[in-house]
């Protein structure tokens, strides 16, 4: 378990075109009641937050998360972080890997999943990334919404029909990925740009969450946690409370303002 970054409860990142956005946020893990070594990582460090879920026996899985977030956490303090910039880390924690002689020799990996402040364009945007089945939510408006797609076996059941979202909840393959950060091949994440939005609550996450607690649950916790801790403090009980059968983690990263250049000026 490595934790790199801690919570802070108002931080402000000024991003190349000028945009200024205040943020808020909190991370937690737990190695849970099932388990005897928490092989979960994450990095909060704005402009980017993260979590991996290792795999690969207790010191190869844990070995193999550190390498991520350590990484990754090379870009916190930027202006803003971009695709080249995940992708170029990735790699290297895959080079990291390879370089745990004793450790790896059987291979090991981890999920990855988070959130990075960048531009797309001329717009200031979250920019979404993820590999394997740990996962980040977004709600505005009392609105919940999973923004990244599980790479997992199950998924590819639910999205060919042949299972409902229901039962791979209890299917006997709902741990098995189908893509990760290592085992000896490059790192391919999917990503998404969504919008910065005033008052939007982000929330990455290990399975070890998403096991214990119905979207329904999640969306309930993260309404009533006032500030990004109290809301990660519910979530991480709540899972450890409801059989706590995997490690869990979870960050939340509250969105205070967004203020554009021309604001500024005009304010001046």
């Amino acid at each position: 378990m490595t934790q790199i970054g801690n919570g802070n409860s108002r931080h402000t990142v000024a991003l190349p075109d000028g945009t200024e956005v205040t943020l808020a946020w909190a991370a937690a893990t737990d190695t849970g009641l099932r388990r005897a070594v928490n092989e979960d990582s994450f990095v909060a460090q704005a402009p980017l937050f993260a979590v991996a879920d290792g795999m690969g026996g207790h010191a190869a899985g844990d070995f193999a998360s550190a390498a991520v977030v350590t990484r990754l956490a090379e870009h916190g303090g930027k202006s803003s972080v971009g695709t080249a910039d995940i992708d170029g880390a990735l790699k290297l924690a895959v080079r990291d890997m390879g370089r745990g002689a004793g450790v790896t020799d059987e291979g090991s990996g981890t999920t990855v999943t988070g959130v990075a402040l960048g531009v797309i364009g001329d717009e200031p945007a979250w920019i979404v990334f993820n590999i394997g089945d740990s996962r980040v939510y977004r709600l505005v408006g009392g609105a919940l919404e999973q923004l990244t797609i599980d790479h997992s076996i199950v998924q590819e059941l639910v999205d060919a029909g042949q299972i409902t979202r229901e039962e791979a909840d209890t299917h006997p393959h709902s741990n098995v990925i189908t893509r990760a950060v290592g085992f000896h091949e490059a790192p391919i994440p999917d990503y998404r740009a969504i919008p910065l939005e005033e008052g939007m609550r982000i929330l990455v996450c290990s399975d070890g969450l998403t096991k214990e607690l119905t979207p329904y649950g999640i969306r309930h916790f993260l309404i009533s946690g006032r500030s990004p801790e109290q809301a990660v403090r519910q979530l991480v009980e709540a899972a450890v409370g409801n059989g706590g059968r995997d490690n869990v983690t979870v960050v939340v990263v509250d969105v205070l303002r967004v203020q554009r250049p021309s604001t500024a000026d005009d304010r001046g």
